[in-house]
Protein backbone atom coordinates (compact mmCIF):
# COMPACT_ATOMS: atom_id res chain seq x y z
CA UNK A 1 0.00 0.00 0.00
CA UNK A 2 1.63 3.49 -1.02
CA UNK A 3 0.24 6.72 -0.59
CA UNK A 4 -0.69 10.03 2.26
CA UNK A 5 -3.05 9.07 4.94
CA UNK A 6 -4.14 12.53 6.44
CA UNK A 7 -5.22 11.32 10.11
CA UNK A 8 -6.75 13.84 12.52
CA UNK A 9 -4.72 12.98 15.49
CA UNK A 10 -6.79 13.07 18.69
CA UNK A 11 -5.87 13.93 21.82
CA UNK A 12 -4.00 11.64 24.25
CA UNK A 13 -1.86 10.22 21.67
CA UNK A 14 1.67 10.49 20.34
CA UNK A 15 2.39 10.03 16.45
CA UNK A 16 4.11 7.39 17.07
CA UNK A 17 0.57 5.71 18.58
CA UNK A 18 -0.99 7.23 16.34
CA UNK A 19 1.60 5.19 13.64
CA UNK A 20 1.77 1.97 15.19
CA UNK A 21 -2.64 2.01 14.91
CA UNK A 22 -2.53 2.61 11.37
CA UNK A 23 0.49 0.14 10.83
CA UNK A 24 -2.00 -2.48 11.78
CA UNK A 25 -5.24 -1.03 9.87
CA UNK A 26 -3.27 -0.57 6.68
CA UNK A 27 -0.81 -4.20 7.35
CA UNK A 28 2.08 -2.20 5.77
CA UNK A 29 5.11 -2.15 7.91
CA UNK A 30 6.71 0.93 6.38
CA UNK A 31 4.84 3.83 7.38
CA UNK A 32 5.81 7.02 8.91
CA UNK A 33 5.31 10.96 9.82
CA UNK A 34 6.26 14.35 8.64
CA UNK A 35 5.89 16.22 11.78
CA UNK A 36 5.14 15.61 15.65
CA UNK A 37 2.28 16.29 17.20
CA UNK A 38 2.77 16.40 21.08
CA UNK A 39 -0.18 14.22 22.92
CA UNK A 40 -1.91 17.05 23.81
CA UNK A 41 -2.33 18.31 20.32
CA UNK A 42 -5.33 17.48 17.94
CA UNK A 43 -5.22 17.59 13.86
CA UNK A 44 -3.35 17.27 10.66
CA UNK A 45 -1.17 14.17 10.92
CA UNK A 46 -0.12 13.28 7.34
CA UNK A 47 1.21 9.46 7.61
CA UNK A 48 3.37 8.11 4.55
CA UNK A 49 2.81 4.45 3.20
CA UNK A 50 5.27 2.44 1.58
CA UNK A 51 7.19 4.31 -1.43
CA UNK A 52 5.63 7.45 -0.07
CA UNK A 53 8.11 7.26 3.20
CA UNK A 54 10.86 8.24 0.64
CA UNK A 55 9.79 11.62 0.74
CA UNK A 56 9.73 12.02 4.06
CA UNK A 57 12.74 14.13 4.19
CA UNK A 58 11.87 16.55 1.45
CA UNK A 59 8.55 17.21 4.03
CA UNK A 60 10.89 18.19 7.05
CA UNK A 61 10.63 21.96 6.26
CA UNK A 62 7.46 22.54 5.51
CA UNK A 63 5.45 25.79 7.69
CA UNK A 64 2.36 24.53 9.56
CA UNK A 65 -0.84 26.48 10.11
CA UNK A 66 -2.23 25.97 14.16
CA UNK A 67 -5.77 27.07 16.16
CA UNK A 68 -3.52 27.67 19.42
CA UNK A 69 -5.70 28.56 22.65
CA UNK A 70 -3.99 29.89 25.74
CA UNK A 71 -4.23 31.46 29.31
CA UNK A 72 -2.77 34.52 30.56
CA UNK A 73 -1.92 35.07 34.22
CA UNK A 74 -0.28 32.04 34.63
CA UNK A 75 3.20 30.25 34.36
CA UNK A 76 4.49 26.44 33.87
CA UNK A 77 7.29 24.35 34.01
CA UNK A 78 5.94 22.88 30.23
CA UNK A 79 4.47 26.07 29.17
CA UNK A 80 1.73 24.85 28.99
CA UNK A 81 -1.81 24.01 30.65
CA UNK A 82 -0.56 20.52 31.81
CA UNK A 83 2.17 21.81 33.75
CA UNK A 84 3.38 22.55 37.10
CA UNK A 85 2.68 25.71 37.72
CA UNK A 86 5.44 28.31 38.72
CA UNK A 87 3.71 31.95 39.01
CA UNK A 88 0.62 33.57 38.69
CA UNK A 89 -0.31 37.37 37.46
CA UNK A 90 -3.42 38.84 38.16
CA UNK A 91 -3.33 42.03 36.07
CA UNK A 92 -5.45 42.67 33.81
CA UNK A 93 -4.56 42.33 29.88
CA UNK A 94 -7.12 44.19 27.15
CA UNK A 95 -7.07 42.99 24.02
CA UNK A 96 -5.45 46.20 22.69
CA UNK A 97 -2.54 45.58 24.35
CA UNK A 98 -2.12 41.75 23.11
CA UNK A 99 -2.70 43.18 18.97
CA UNK A 100 -0.19 46.07 19.94
CA UNK A 101 2.57 43.62 20.63
CA UNK A 102 1.48 40.98 17.96
CA UNK A 103 3.67 42.45 15.10
CA UNK A 104 7.05 42.30 17.13
CA UNK A 105 6.20 38.46 16.83
CA UNK A 106 5.97 38.34 13.21
CA UNK A 107 8.53 37.61 10.58
CA UNK A 108 11.64 35.93 11.61
CA UNK A 109 12.58 35.95 15.10
CA UNK A 110 14.67 34.10 17.47
CA UNK A 111 13.24 31.72 20.08
CA UNK A 112 14.84 30.01 22.85
CA UNK A 113 13.34 26.40 23.20
CA UNK A 114 11.53 25.32 26.47
CA UNK A 115 13.19 22.89 28.99
CA UNK A 116 10.29 20.24 28.09
CA UNK A 117 11.37 19.51 24.31
CA UNK A 118 13.29 17.01 22.81
CA UNK A 119 15.86 19.25 21.56
CA UNK A 120 19.45 18.02 22.43
CA UNK A 121 22.18 20.03 24.94
CA UNK A 122 25.30 17.99 25.04
CA UNK A 123 24.07 14.79 24.14
CA UNK A 124 20.90 14.85 25.84
CA UNK A 125 17.04 15.65 25.49
CA UNK A 126 16.35 18.63 27.28
CA UNK A 127 12.97 17.05 28.65
CA UNK A 128 15.29 14.16 30.29
CA UNK A 129 17.02 17.23 32.08
CA UNK A 130 13.67 19.00 33.09
CA UNK A 131 12.13 15.53 34.36
CA UNK A 132 14.81 15.27 36.77
CA UNK A 133 14.45 18.94 38.27
CA UNK A 134 17.32 20.75 35.47
CA UNK A 135 17.52 23.83 34.12
CA UNK A 136 20.21 24.44 31.63
CA UNK A 137 21.00 27.28 28.83
CA UNK A 138 19.05 26.81 25.51
CA UNK A 139 20.62 28.89 22.52
CA UNK A 140 17.78 31.16 20.86
CA UNK A 141 16.88 30.03 17.31
CA UNK A 142 16.07 31.89 14.52
CA UNK A 143 12.44 30.67 13.56
CA UNK A 144 9.71 32.22 11.09
CA UNK A 145 6.21 33.16 11.69
CA UNK A 146 4.36 33.80 8.51
CA UNK A 147 1.41 34.49 10.10
CA UNK A 148 -0.35 35.44 13.39
CA UNK A 149 -3.79 36.72 14.39
CA UNK A 150 -5.51 37.06 17.58
CA UNK A 151 -8.75 35.24 16.53
CA UNK A 152 -10.86 35.40 19.76
CA UNK A 153 -9.96 37.07 23.25
CA UNK A 154 -11.97 36.93 26.03
CA UNK A 155 -10.79 39.96 28.77
CA UNK A 156 -12.19 38.72 31.59
CA UNK A 157 -11.47 35.38 31.74
CA UNK A 158 -8.18 36.41 29.89
CA UNK A 159 -8.21 33.35 27.26
CA UNK A 160 -8.26 33.57 23.75
CA UNK A 161 -7.26 31.69 20.54
CA UNK A 162 -4.34 32.77 17.63
CA UNK A 163 -4.19 31.66 14.63
CA UNK A 164 -0.05 30.40 13.99
CA UNK A 165 1.53 29.72 10.38
CA UNK A 166 5.19 29.31 10.88
CA UNK A 167 8.44 27.41 10.12
CA UNK A 168 9.32 23.82 11.16
CA UNK A 169 10.89 23.94 14.98
CA UNK A 170 8.88 26.94 16.12
CA UNK A 171 7.07 26.04 19.66
CA UNK A 172 4.24 27.47 19.75
CA UNK A 173 3.53 27.36 23.48
CA UNK A 174 7.31 29.40 23.37
CA UNK A 175 5.76 32.21 21.67
CA UNK A 176 2.56 32.13 23.48
CA UNK A 177 4.58 33.00 26.83
CA UNK A 178 6.72 35.42 25.30
CA UNK A 179 3.66 36.96 23.84
CA UNK A 180 2.28 37.24 26.85
CA UNK A 181 5.33 38.51 28.60
CA UNK A 182 5.69 41.35 25.92
CA UNK A 183 2.09 41.81 26.90
CA UNK A 184 3.41 42.21 31.18
CA UNK A 185 1.45 38.97 31.57
CA UNK A 186 2.20 35.36 31.82
CA UNK A 187 0.73 32.71 29.39
CA UNK A 188 0.55 29.12 29.10
CA UNK A 189 -1.09 27.36 25.50
CA UNK A 190 -4.45 25.64 26.66
CA UNK A 191 -4.78 23.84 23.15
CA UNK A 192 -3.31 23.12 19.95
CA UNK A 193 -4.99 22.46 16.90
CA UNK A 194 -2.94 21.86 13.30
CA UNK A 195 -4.88 22.86 11.10
CA UNK A 196 -2.79 22.22 8.36
CA UNK A 197 0.66 20.40 7.09
CA UNK A 198 2.12 19.78 3.43
CA UNK A 199 -0.44 21.48 2.13
CA UNK A 200 -3.79 19.18 3.63
CA UNK A 201 -5.85 20.94 5.70
CA UNK A 202 -8.57 19.33 8.43
CA UNK A 203 -11.10 18.72 5.28
CA UNK A 204 -8.57 16.18 3.99
CA UNK A 205 -8.09 14.24 7.05
CA UNK A 206 -10.04 11.37 8.99
CA UNK A 207 -10.04 10.09 12.17
CA UNK A 208 -8.75 7.05 14.10
CA UNK A 209 -12.36 5.99 14.40
CA UNK A 210 -13.52 6.52 11.01
CA UNK A 211 -9.83 4.85 9.77
CA UNK A 212 -10.76 2.01 12.19
CA UNK A 213 -14.32 1.47 10.41
CA UNK A 214 -12.75 1.62 6.74
CA UNK A 215 -10.47 -1.17 7.29
CA UNK A 216 -12.87 -3.14 8.73
CA UNK A 217 -14.62 -2.64 5.70
CA UNK A 218 -11.76 -3.10 3.66
CA UNK A 219 -11.74 0.36 1.88
CA UNK A 220 -9.33 2.05 3.75
CA UNK A 221 -7.16 2.52 0.57
CA UNK A 222 -9.84 4.62 -1.02
CA UNK A 223 -8.54 7.21 1.79
CA UNK A 224 -5.17 7.47 0.13
CA UNK A 225 -4.02 10.49 -1.27
CA UNK A 226 -1.04 10.16 -4.03
CA UNK A 227 2.79 10.83 -3.64
CA UNK A 228 2.01 13.56 -6.03
CA UNK A 229 -0.45 14.96 -4.21
CA UNK A 230 2.50 16.36 -1.38
CA UNK A 231 4.69 17.81 -4.39
CA UNK A 232 1.34 20.01 -6.26
CA UNK A 233 3.11 23.19 -5.56
CA UNK A 234 5.79 22.40 -7.65
CA UNK A 235 6.34 23.09 -11.74
CA UNK A 236 5.55 19.56 -13.86
CA UNK A 237 7.69 17.98 -16.83
CA UNK A 238 6.38 15.74 -19.40
CA UNK A 239 9.09 13.47 -20.68
CA UNK A 240 8.58 11.35 -23.69
CA UNK A 241 8.36 7.10 -23.22
CA UNK A 242 12.14 6.83 -23.72
CA UNK A 243 13.31 9.59 -21.26
CA UNK A 244 10.85 8.22 -18.89
CA UNK A 245 12.60 4.91 -19.03
CA UNK A 246 16.23 6.61 -18.58
CA UNK A 247 14.83 8.55 -15.84
CA UNK A 248 13.94 5.45 -13.83
CA UNK A 249 17.13 4.47 -14.52
CA UNK A 250 18.88 6.86 -13.16
CA UNK A 251 19.71 8.85 -16.21
CA UNK A 252 19.64 12.53 -16.31
CA UNK A 253 17.45 14.14 -18.88
CA UNK A 254 18.05 16.65 -21.74
CA UNK A 255 16.56 20.21 -20.72
CA UNK A 256 15.72 20.63 -24.21
CA UNK A 257 14.26 17.28 -25.71
CA UNK A 258 11.50 17.44 -22.22
CA UNK A 259 8.35 17.37 -24.27
CA UNK A 260 6.41 19.57 -22.30
CA UNK A 261 6.63 21.89 -18.37
CA UNK A 262 3.65 23.09 -17.19
CA UNK A 263 3.67 26.17 -14.57
CA UNK A 264 6.36 28.45 -13.55
CA UNK A 265 9.76 27.97 -16.27
CA UNK A 266 12.17 25.83 -14.79
CA UNK A 267 14.77 27.77 -12.63
CA UNK A 268 18.45 26.67 -12.03
CA UNK A 269 18.24 24.27 -8.70
CA UNK A 270 14.40 24.39 -9.06
CA UNK A 271 12.59 21.02 -7.68
CA UNK A 272 10.74 19.60 -10.61
CA UNK A 273 8.17 16.80 -11.05
CA UNK A 274 8.84 14.49 -13.64
CA UNK A 275 5.58 12.43 -15.27
CA UNK A 276 5.49 9.73 -18.11
CA UNK A 277 3.07 10.70 -21.48
CA UNK A 278 0.52 8.36 -19.66
CA UNK A 279 0.78 11.06 -16.97
CA UNK A 280 2.32 8.73 -14.46
CA UNK A 281 4.00 10.38 -11.79
CA UNK A 282 7.88 9.16 -11.86
CA UNK A 283 9.75 11.07 -9.41
CA UNK A 284 11.04 14.53 -8.67
CA UNK A 285 14.07 16.04 -10.94
CA UNK A 286 16.56 19.10 -10.19
CA UNK A 287 17.11 21.70 -12.86
CA UNK A 288 20.67 22.17 -13.54
CA UNK A 289 20.79 24.59 -16.24
CA UNK A 290 24.02 25.29 -16.86
CA UNK A 291 24.56 21.92 -17.56
CA UNK A 292 20.93 21.98 -20.03
CA UNK A 293 19.81 19.22 -17.63
CA UNK A 294 17.31 17.97 -15.05
CA UNK A 295 18.83 15.63 -12.54
CA UNK A 296 17.23 12.52 -10.37
CA UNK A 297 16.58 13.96 -7.30
CA UNK A 298 13.99 11.55 -5.91
CA UNK A 299 12.51 8.38 -7.27
CA UNK A 300 8.53 6.81 -6.66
Amino acid sequence: MTGVLIIDKPADYTSFDVVAVCRRLCRERKIGHTGTLDPMATGVLPLLLGKATRSASLLEDTDKTYEAGFRLGLATDTEDVTGKVLETNESPVSRAVLEKVLPQFRGEIMQVPPMYSAVSKDGKRLYELARKGLEVEREARPVTIFQLELTEYDETAREGKLMVSCSKGTYIRTLIADLAKAAGSLGVMTSLRRTRACGFTLEDAVTLDSARELAEAGSLESCLRPVESLFAHLPEAVVSGPQAVRFQNGGQLDLGRIAAFHGTAPQDGAAIRVKSPEGVFLGLGRVELEKGQLAIWKLF
